[in-house]
């Protein structure tokens, strides 16, 4: 169950979360270097929580792609936040942004201080090619990632993996299609409607999603070929895109959410990480979900009204919905990342803005029960579990 009821000054709750557009790799954001493309992100949000630079105890972003080094102490002062804030970047590949922000949420539980800016950027516009130097045996070489698994346990490409998820779990090309058509469409309308204005903080005068295709049909879908494996059933159009993007939050407790005048915030209530085969990477938020709901006998899937879930592939996002038997029409009410897009370090923090937007901004129901689930390159899983509160 959960632990005793944290008393105010321990109860992180998120207060402010803002992005940047997602754009595509190569598009509106081919050249912002990567803590420029964060910087706007990161002062939109702090002046929307309406906090002063001297609360600030740390500034935590994800990053997975990037150019080494610390990227948010680089964009916080890109941003011009004063020189005696630290920052942290965290790797977890493709869970990173939740990662910082669930760290955040440790944090204030621990009382190592009242106040982060939580998130993540990535920009695979401005992803470097790595170089190995020259051995006795090899030659100097590029790659353009990193390694995730030892090659005795095997390291297979994503989508590769995802081909092999859809096997393993009898997920069909029709089912993966007709979810990325569900996907492309929900975004589609939510751009008109203007569902992500208040959330995205233009940076390089863009605010606006650059992939989601109005487009698409299910015709369409249907005569896309195999990309990663020959008699495959992954495409480009049941995929993710390649993406430049941010995401920032700010966590705080609840106490000072409320000295800071904020009526209504997103409450963290735990979280867990768990670890699968590498081989069939795509299926750990449903180890990282058991293993929450494992610890907090009172949680319950029945319960979950709002679900934001990575859509890296439809394959494996159908694979484990069906495992954790949460219908397909319940996550990613406003399209996921097959149509929005995948910016890796950024996405998990994505995931809570979504929630924030769907929950806080304007207030929605106040019995709700929100998570959000990543899978993770290399076989990990995340899932964090909030719920919207009064202060």
């Amino acid at each position: 169950m959960f632990p005793s009821p944290l008393p105010p000054d321990r109860q992180p709750v998120i207060i402010a979360a803002r992005r940047s557009a997602i754009g595509r790799a190569g598009g509106i954001f081919s050249g912002l270097e990567t803590e420029v493309l964060a910087a706007p992100v990161l002062r939109a949000v702090i002046e929307d929580a309406r906090i002063s630079e001297e609360e600030i105890d740390d500034v935590i972003l994800g990053n997975a792609a990037g150019p080494g080094g610390n990227i948010a102490r680089l964009s916080l002062l890109q941003a011009g936040l004063s020189t005696h804030i630290p920052g942290l970047t965290v790797d977890r590949q493709c869970g990173s942004g939740l990662e910082a922000a669930i760290l955040a949420c440790r944090l204030i539980q621990s009382g190592a201080g009242q106040c982060y800016i939580a998130g993540g950027v990535e920009s695979q516009s401005r992803a470097p090619l790595r170089t190995l130097p020259a051995t006795q045996t090899l030659p100097e070489h590029s790659y353009k990632r990193a390694r995730f698994s030892p090659d005795a346990i095997g390291d297979p490409e994503m989508g590769a993996a995802a081909d092999t998820v859809a096997v393993h779990h009898s997920i069909t090309r029709e089912r993966q299609d007709a979810f990325a058509l569900q996907s492309q469409s929900r975004a589609v309308a939510a751009q008109s409607a203007d569902m992500f204005k208040a959330e995205i903080a233009p940076v390089a005068g863009q605010s606006t999603d650059e992939c989601p295709r109005p487009n698409m049909t299910a015709a369409r879908l249907s005569r896309l070929r195999p990309t990663f494996t020959p008699f495959g059933t992954v495409t480009v159009g049941n995929a993710c895109p390649l993406n430049d993007g941010a995401a920032a939050l700010v966590v705080t407790s609840a106490t000072r959410a409320g000295v800071l005048g904020h009526t209504t915030a997103l409450t963290f209530l735990d979280a867990a990480t768990a670890g699968v085969d590498p081989n069939l990477l795509g299926i750990g938020p449903v180890a990282s979900t058991q293993k929450l709901l494992a610890r907090n006998p009172s949680l319950s899937l029945s319960d979950l009204t709002h679900l934001e879930f990575n859509e890296a592939f439809a394959a494996q996002t159908l694979a484990c919905l069906d495992a954790l038997n949460i219908p397909e029409s319940l996550p990613n009410p406003h399209g996921g990342a097959i149509a929005l897009g995948h910016p890796f370090g950024a996405s998990g923090a994505i995931l809570l803005v979504r929630l924030f937007s769907q929950l806080i901004r304007p207030p929605s129901l106040r019995n709700a029960l929100a998570m959000a689930m990543i899978g993770i390159g290399g076989g990990q899983g995340i899932t964090a579990a909030f719920r919207p509160q009064s202060l």
